[in-house]
């Protein structure tokens, strides 16, 4: 299964839009809030220049690119961690997720009217922020009770250590702290796992502009704000790029870079999905099929080997490795095996962004 990435934001913020844009699907945009009620779902191939060489490269039967599901849920409103307009089918459905992308609304359009009124960037992302903080904190508080009863009936210290771990989280969301931001001792966070806290997801804040420039200008203003904070904005025009999808591709290029867009607003997002995640992209290719597939960032070959079959991992015995470059330079597998590019590397190699990768191992008997 691919990175699944949650939408979040106020009514009216332009999500649904955005999804749109993301997936080329056709969700109703409306202009009045809650025009999304059951949550919105698209999986989209993950844009790959490399699998495309590779493709033209080696000629397989078949190509399975890396993928991303979109998921655009109910939009939030303040006293949603408390059921306030949708907010606990938003709640249910935003804990699954790899990652949230947070939509704040830059645009002015009249016709679209703002839940509060007004166009305020930081107003909205502290409502979000804080509705999201309250729901972690409410589930962290119910199961910390239920510990400290148990606590005091049986000395096990899996319950002591997931005791302290909540406690920590505990206060650090009383502080308006997300749990992301948690020095946590080591295994802490697998501890945290099955609850899914929405705060302990990596982060991204998008920026829904328009063409106006007075959308521009309040971006400016406020992108210095969270640079200060050291958080991530990204810039989208997302009804601009909507309109412009229907444009061959040269064509929409060229009216980006009128516009002064830097390039499409999709291609962006996942890059910056990938950097907030640690992901890297390897390959795997063999008779049947060229494959690309997302990695964390330091995983060792035996674990990658397991992201195509469990009894790989299992049975995992050497990896062959080339690198993207060196195939492309070499021109064949064939080649690559005669100048020493093609490597036999063991249990300790850590893949990197662009390695190919045929893992040898032992079937279970």
């Amino acid at each position: 299964m691919g990175l699944q990435v949650g939408i979040v934001g106020l009514p009216n913020s332009g999500k649904t839009t955005l999804f749109n844009l993301l997936t080329g699907g056709h969700a109703e945009v409306a202009g009045h809030p809650f025009s999304t009620v059951s949550p919105n779902r698209g999986v989209v191939a993950v844009p790959d220049r490399r699998l495309e060489v590779l493709t033209r490269l080696l000629h397989p039967p078949q190509v399975i690119p890396a993928t991303i599901e979109f998921v655009d849920v109910a939009g939030l409103v303040e006293g949603a961690s408390k059921g306030e307009g949708l907010g606990n089918q938003f709640l249910s459905h935003i804990r699954a997720v790899d990652a949230v992308v947070e939509v704040l609304r830059f645009f002015q359009d009249r016709s679209v009217p703002h839940v509060a009124g007004d166009i305020d960037p930081l107003r909205d992302r502290d409502i979000v922020d804080t509705e999201l903080l309250l729901a972690d904190l409410e589930v962290v508080e119910r199961r910390l009770e239920k510990l400290r009863e148990l606590s005091r009936k049986t000395k096990d210290e899996r319950l002591r250590e997931e005791k302290e771990v909540l406690e920590q989280c505990f206060t650090a969301l009383s502080q308006g702290i997300p749990v992301r931001a948690v020095d946590f001792p080591p295994g802490a966070r697998e501890i945290l796992k099955p609850y899914q806290l929405i705060t302990a997801k990596p982060l991204l804040y998008v920026a829904n502009l328009d063409e106006e420039e007075s959308s521009r200008r309040l971006f400016e203003e406020v992108r210095k704000r969270f640079e200060e904070e050291g958080l991530p904005l990204l810039p989208v025009w997302a009804k601009l790029e909507a309109e412009l999808s229907e444009l061959e591709e040269e064509e929409r290029e060229a009216f980006l870079l009128a516009f002064g867009i830097p390039g499409p607003g999709f291609v962006r997002l996942v890059e910056e999905a990938y950097r907030l995640l640690g992901l890297i992209t390897f390959y795997t290719y063999g008779e049947k099929e060229l494959r690309a597939r997302e990695l964390p960032r330091g995983t060792r070959a035996p674990q990658a080997a397991g992201k195509v079959h469990t009894d790989m991992e299992r049975g995992f015995i050497k990896a062959e490795v080339v690198h993207f470059e060196d195939l492309v330079a070499c021109g064949s597998f064939e080649r690559a095996r005669q100048e020493g590019r093609i490597r036999l590397e063991g249990r300790e190699y850590e893949i990197q962004d662009g390695d190919i990768v045929y893992f040898r191992f032992t079937s279970p008997r």
